[in-house]
């Protein structure tokens, strides 16, 4: 099927983004580094992983992006487990300059396909994520449009995050990860806000803001300097409570009178 230029078919569907024929010369071998880490520390248990973020989409920076992993096991992850997986990271993360961080969630395949998680885990593997080993369980799963339910499902918990985020700059947390982590949480928000009104998915967070802002030119330029802080993040104590106080109580506001409020997890 064709693709449009807003990330949908022409069925109105949301494209899966992202394709192991997309990453750069620079960031294969991590991937094949990346793949016979799994396979040798979880084999068996293991039904499926995936890639996600900017490594299979292309648009990685040679040390600068990181490298985004899930994993899904046949039971529930033990806290071995993700001890494991957490020592695995770390030795890709040392092992190889091109990336700056390995991110790997760790889940179960009974999560992913749960019917709580259909339009939040279960989109974001059907979308986001790019096979790299095992079955694919997007195959188990519906298509996506970009509609108020997905909306709500994906990120209509952000009012649970602020006090987190609160917690942690208290507490004195590296500012700079924190502004590159709240920021980005911000963005992708804010565009799933306006993103049935677009009619369309794009990952690319300097878009999401532009997008954004056509719908809400009040806080058109908060969001752009959300989103160039989520590649170039300063953490300036200002910047951290603007996105506490400022804009991310009126966009958890504005989110749940617009899509309603996402479904509570256990």
């Amino acid at each position: 099927m064709a693709t449009t230029a807003r990330g949908l078919d022409d069925r109105g569907f949301i494209e899966r983004e992202g394709s192991l024929s997309r990453i750069q010369p620079d960031f294969r071998p991590v991937v094949s580094a990346a793949r016979d880490s799994l396979l040798a520390a979880f084999g068996p248990r293991m039904t499926s992983a995936y890639l996600y973020g900017s490594v299979p989409r292309g648009t990685a920076r040679p040390g600068r992006s990181d490298l985004d992993l899930l994993l899904a096991l046949r039971d529930e992850p033990t806290d071995e487990d993700r001890a494991e997986a957490k020592a695995l990271a770390d030795v890709l993360d040392k092992d190889f300059a091109q990336i700056d961080g390995v991110g790997l969630i760790i889940l179960s395949r009974t999560q992913v396909l749960s019917d709580l998680e259909r339009h939040d885990l279960g989109w974001f593997v059907a979308c986001l994520c790019t096979p790299l080993l095992g079955e694919d369980l997007a195959e188990y799963l519906p298509r996506y449009r970009p509609d108020s339910l997905l909306a709500r499902e994906t990120n209509g918990d952000l009012r649970l995050f602020l006090p987190r985020w609160r917690e942690r700059i208290a507490r004195g947390d590296d500012p700079r990860t924190l502004d590159r982590l709240i920021s980005r949480h911000l963005v992708r928000t804010g565009f799933t806000l306006v993103m049935p009104r677009w009619n369309g998915w794009t990952s690319d967070l300097t878009q999401m803001a532009e997008v954004f802002g056509t719908y809400y030119p009040q806080r058109a330029d908060a969001m752009r300097q959300a989103a160039r802080a989520a590649y170039e993040p300063m953490g300036t104590p200002h910047t951290l409570r603007a996105y506490t106080e400022d804009l991310g109580p009126w966009l958890a506001a504005e989110y749940e009178a617009v899509h309603g409020v996402k479904a509570p997890r256990p």
